[in-house]
C-alpha cells in the first residue's frame, strides 16, 4: 500500500522539506504524505530510534528521506543542523514546524521550570529554525513555512503553558508572514483540535478517562485523523497557497465554536479522510472501543 493523498503525486519533486518532530505522531504522518509527492523529507527530532523508524518506513515505501537529531531548543545546535542539510541537499523549500510537547496540568500545579521547558519547545525552539531556515536558505530561495498551533482560542485549561506558547507561536507566524513575504516567503500555521494521535498515548491520570470523551465536545462527533491534518499542511507548502500568508487555519472539527450551552444533536455523514496506509489507532481509543 502507499500513501493515499489527493495531490499529484510529483507536486514537491525537487524539493527538500524539514519536518520537525517527523518521528512520530502528525509529523510522522506529514513526512510520509510529502515523500510521497516527491519530496525529499529531512526527519529532525531528538528521539534517534523514532526518527529511524520513520525514515525506514518512508525509504520501504520508495520515498527520499533523511534523518537529524537535533534538541531545537538550543539554538547552536538548529543553526549547525540547517548548515548541515542545506550542505547534503542544497536550498530548503519547506518547513512544517511540528515539534512540540507539552503534559497536562492546571495553572497553579506548574512550576517555573514546567513552564519555561513547554514554551522553550513549542515556541522558541519554533522560532529558532524558522530563523535559521530563512536566513539560511529561504531569503534568497523563497520558501513555504507551516507552524503548528493547537486549539487554544479560548484558552487552554490544564495545558495553560503550552497554551501560551502556542498563542504566542500564532502571533509569530503573523509577523514572520508579513517582515519576510518580500522573499517570496509565505508563513502560515495549522491549528489542530482533538486528533487520534499516537501522543495521546503519553498522557496518563485524568487524561485516560477524559480522552475516549472528547468526541462528544465536536460538533461532527469524532475525532480528526492524522491525514486530515497533513492534508492541510500539505496544501499550505503547495503552489496553489501562493497568496495565503498570515493564516491559522483550524482543524478541529468546529469544536472551538459555540458553547456547551448548546446542545449537540447526533451527528451523521461524517467519516473521517484517512489517507495514511500506516495510521495505528492510539492504544486508549482502542481499551474503550
Amino acid at each position: 500500500m502507499t500513501y493515499h493523498s489527493i495531490f499529484r503525486s510529483d507536486l514537491f519533486s525537487g524539493q527538500t522539506i524539514i519536518v520537525t518532530g517527523g518521528g512520530s505522531g502528525i509529523g510522522r504522518c506529514t513526512a510520509h504524505e510529502l515523500a510521497a509527492l516527491g519530496a525529499r523529507v529531512v526527519l529532525v527530532g531528538r528521539n534517534p530510534e523514532k526518527l529511524q523508524a520513520t525514515a525506514d518506513e518512508i525509504s520501504a515505501d520508495g520515498g527520499q528521506v533523511i534523518w537529524r537529531t537535533c534538541d531545537i531548543r538550543d539554538e547552536d545546535k538548529v543553526r549547525a543542523m540547517v548548515a548541515e542539510v542545506i550542505a547534503e541537499c542544497g536550498p530548503i523549500h519547506g518547513l512544517v514546524n511540528n515539534a512540540g510537547g507539552q503534559y497536562p496540568s492546571p495553572l497553579a500545579g506548574i512550576n517555573q521550570k514546567g513552564f519555561e521547558t513547554v514554551v522553550r519547545t513549542n515556541l522558541v525552539g519554533g522560532f529558532l529554525v524558522a530563523r535559521e531556515v530563512f536566513n539560511q536558505s529561504m531569503n534568497r530561495t523563497g520558501g513555504r513555512i507551516v507552524n503548528m498551533l493547537a486549539d487554544m482560542w479560548g484558552g487552554m485549561p490544564g495545558m495553560g503553558h503550552s497554551g501560551a506558547a502556542r498563542a504566542g507561536m500564532d502571533n509569530f507566524t503573523k509577523t514572520a508572514a508579513f517582515e519576510w513575504a518580500h522573499a517570496g516567503v509565505t508563513v502560515n500555521a495549522v491549528a489542530p483540535g482533538w486528533i487520534a494521535s499516537s501522543g495521546m498515548d503519553t498522557y496518563d491520570g485524568a487524561m485516560q478517562a477524559i480522552i475516549p470523551r472528547l468526541k462528544d465536545s465536536v460538533p461532527l462527533k469524532r475525532l480528526g485523523s492524522e491525514a486530515e491534518v497533513s492534508a492541510a499542511i500539505v496544501f499550505l507548502l503547495s503552489p496553489a497557497a501562493a497568496f495565503i500568508n498570515g493564516a491559522s487555519l483550524r482543524i478541529d472539527g468546529g469544536a472551538s465554536l459555540g458553547s456547551g450551552a448548546w446542545p449537540l444533536p447526533p451527528a451523521k455523514n461524517n467519516a473521517a479522510f484517512e489517507g495514511f496506509h500506516r495510521a495505528v489507532t492510539p492504544e486508549i481509543l482502542k481499551a474503550k472501543d
